[in-house]
């Protein structure tokens, strides 16, 4: 039988910390017989319905957020379901963000909700995380203004928000006991303030916690119009590229379709979340309808898409001494066929092996006699690595521009190493940043720069020195250039 946390348990007394006692706050389910039933039998019967439509879907230990719709549930319900099922529930979460709109208030900012004690619905109580929302809303930011925090509390924002209160019966259906939620509703389009919000939000936002974003999509469009708007909304999305999504939102605001009044009521909770990702996450969409594929009213419709954040398993990745001997084989090959004017040519090693197949950056660096001849690599995660390293071998033989061309002569006198990396990620402090484990990437508007990890073992820099000798000398920044800039961390398997 689920826990349930009665109304007689949430008026028992509380210490403060005043020392004072304290009579819990239930925030009263507002939107019950309007945005779902107010019968708890026939709206776990519901609930129950909608989940089951998706009972063969893949459950994502590695989930990190969703995105969910928060219209009726005729309407709505079998999408939201979509990406709930993708939840484990048996996963021991330690809370649950819900970032939403406000339909009511424009508060060109942000309100977490720092009264409520537990939210109610229909199915029973819902604890709030009250300890960490007043950590939020206790958070200063002079750079916005010397006296505001970053996050106030509004109740007007709350008391007769829907966004997110139609999420919980679907967490109570889903979970035998919900963790704590943390209610936020945002609502400004300021992007200095919803970067800000995300860079407080970051170190939550981990494998303990679980975000859920609530928004609905393209508003009151016909019914082909809306198809093709949140078909673009949905894409940029997916990219997990927070500028492709604001580029598409404004797309669709200037493409002139009737009737469009927003491509996403939740647009400025997404983009929070969108500014919380790195490399190493992915984004799967999990199902799209519109409410004129429920009524069949194609004049006027609202779009609804489900979505699920994964973090990539990173650490799954290794090579084999097998996999490295064949690496250095594809480099030294590469290079020997440039020597020999062959053209570019896909590996002849028969079976791969997947590992080899995988899409991930490295680096090709040469040494002669100790003293470094040609260094090249590749970030990005697009391109297998069999092919990453035969065309890094080559840039770093015939294209470093601070070295002459390999010769055929220094061939057999060259050393090969390789370093296969793994995901960059975004850091927000050097404290994040562990000299000769991770390297470094530092990056403002179109300057960058990276050391590897293994150039710390060749000087005897500190960690800021070893971060500000990249800032200088590599991305052309200054000394003090990495401490506006986005600085990025990755590792290296080195061979």
């Amino acid at each position: 039988m689920k826990t349930v946390v009665t109304i007689l348990a949430a008026i028992i007394m509380m210490n403060s910390c005043n020392g004072q006692t304290r009579t819990p706050v239930v925030r009263p389910a507002t939107q019950a017989n309007r945005f779902y039933t107010g019968d708890p039998k026939a709206l776990s019967h519901e609930v129950d319905s909608f989940l089951a439509l998706h009972r063969k879907s893949s459950q994502f230990e590695n989930l990190a957020a969703v995105i969910v719709p928060h219209a009726g549930y005729y309407y709505s319900g079998n999408v939201a379901a979509s990406a709930y099922m993708t939840i484990n529930p048996k996963k021991p979460y330690k809370r649950i963000f819900l970032l939403g709109p406000s339909h009511h208030e424009w508060l060109d900012g942000a309100s977490v909700n720092t009264e409520a004690d537990y939210y109610a619905t229909p199915l029973g109580n819902v604890k709030v995380d009250r300890e960490t929302a007043l950590k939020l809303s206790n958070t200063y930011d002079a750079a916005l203004t010397d006296s505001d925090p970053v996050f106030l509390y509004c109740p007007e924002a709350h008391d007769r928000e829907h966004c997110l209160e139609v999420q919980l019966p679907f967490l109570q259906q889903r979970f035998e006991d919900v963790p704590p939620i943390v209610p936020i509703i945002i609502s400004t389009n300021d992007f200095r303030k919803l970067k800000r919000m995300a860079e407080l939000l970051k170190p939550y936002f981990n494998d303990e916690n679980l975000f859920v974003i609530s928004s609905d999509f393209s508003h009151y469009p016909t019914y082909n119009d809306a198809c093709e708007a949140d078909s673009c909304t949905g894409k940029a999305i997916e990219s997990g590229n927070v500028e492709e999504f604001i580029a598409a939102i404004e797309k669709n605001a200037r493409s002139g379709k009737p009737n469009l009044a927003t491509s996403a009521c939740g647009q400025f909770a997404i983009i929070t979340l969108m500014l919380m990702l790195d490399n190493r996450y992915e984004v799967k969409h999990l199902m799209y309808q519109n409410s004129g594929d429920i009524s069949d009213d194609h004049s006027r419709v609202v779009g609804y898409h489900a979505f699920a954040f994964l973090r990539k398993q990173s650490s799954d990745f290794t090579l084999t001494s097998e996999d490295k001997r064949l690496l250095k084989e594809i480099a030294l090959t590469s290079i020997r066929d440039s020597l020999e004017n062959k053209p570019a040519a896909p590996s002849s090693i028969p079976h791969l092996p997947v590992s080899l197949q995988s899409k991930c950056g490295a680096f090709v660096s040469l040494h002669k006699h100790g003293r470094l001849r040609g260094c090249i690599g590749h970030f990005g995660e697009d391109v297998p690595l069999h092919k990453i390293v035969a065309s890094m071998a080559r840039a770093a033989a015939f294209e470093d521009p601070r070295f002459p061309p390999v010769t055929r002569d220094e061939l057999d006198d060259l050393d090969i190493e390789i370093s296969v990396l793994t995901p960059m990620r975004r850091i927000q402090s050097l404290d994040e940043f562990e000299l000769h484990h991770h390297g470094i990437y530092i990056r403002k508007g179109y300057r960058s720069g990276t050391y590897l990890p293994q150039v710390a073992d060749e000087v005897n820099w500190t960690k800021e020195e070893f971060v500000s000798h990249c800032a200088q000398d590599k991305a052309g920044l200054g000394w003090d250039g990495w401490r506006d800039a986005e600085l990025y961390v990755y590792e290296a398997i080195v061979f």
